[in-house]
Parts: C-alpha cells; structure tokens; sequence
C-alpha cells in the first residue's frame, strides 16, 4: 500500500495557507512555487479540501483561507478528503479465487477480519494526528535556520 503524493501536498497546502496568511496572498499559483508542483495539481487538492470544508476559496483577490484552527484538523480529515477511494476498504481482494481449493474458497473470509482491524488501527493512527503539529514542526525548523 502507499498513499500518493495528494495527502502531503495537502498537508503542505494547509501549513503554508497559516504560515503565510498575514503576510502574503495565499493563491494556488503561490502555493505551487512552495509544493514545487502545477498549479492545476494543487487547484484540483485544493478543490478536495474546499468540498469537505477544509478551506474557503475565494477568486480573484480573496485568496485561500482555513475554515478551523490546524489543531482541527486532522491527518485523517486530509486523508478522507484527498485520497480516491479512502472511503472503501484499505486491501482489496483479488477476485476470481478457484472455489475447488479450499484455500481459494476462503482466503476471503480468512483475511477479512485481520485486514479491517489493520485498516480500522491506521485510521486510528491518522486521527491521533492534526496538521497543527505540522505547523509547529515546521515553524520551529525556519526559527532554527533563522538563527
């Protein structure tokens, strides 16, 4: 399993939306030069995280702004919201098992409980985590460098 590379962007979109929202406008194209990324790849993230209420866009000079604290957030929140299918099962079986072997006949069964606590345990993981620690992490890396 691996999660893409829209979850972080993600998180990199929120910590730079509060990082810079007093001294710049925060755009899709001033978020892009931060991510290193298209701007259509950031807009469509950014189209996601507005859905489930995540942020507010406003055109032309209104810019991007957080609809609740970071600390409101969490990792679980972004996950939902940008990830294809974060909805559906985690693994997803292979279909087409031979129902005359005894092992193709029930692997289903056999793996169905052991991979929805795996699944339930990462959601739980995700949950555990807000992107204000992000934040803080990253604030704390640019008062180093600033030294």
């Amino acid at each position: 399993m691996q999660i893409s590379t829209k979850f972080t962007i993600a998180i990199h979109i929120l910590t730079a939306v509060q990082y810079f929202e007093k001294t710049n406008k925060v755009t899709s194209d001033f978020l892009a030069s931060s991510v290193g990324s298209n701007p259509v790849i950031i807009r469509n993230i950014m189209s996601q995280l507005r859905k489930v209420g995540i942020i507010e866009i406003r055109r032309g000079t209104g810019g991007i702004t957080l609809t609740r604290p970071l600390s409101e957030i969490t990792f679980l929140d972004v996950y939902k919201a940008v990830e294809t299918g974060s909805g559906e099962d985690l693994f997803r079986f292979h279909e087409n098992t031979n129902p005359a072997c005894p092992v193709g006949r029930n692997i289903h069964k056999g793996l169905t409980s052991s991979l929805k606590e795996i699944q339930s345990g990462f959601e739980e993981q995700l949950a555990k985590h807000n992107v204000e620690e992000v934040y803080d992490n990253v604030a704390e890396e640019v008062k180093k460098q600033e030294a």
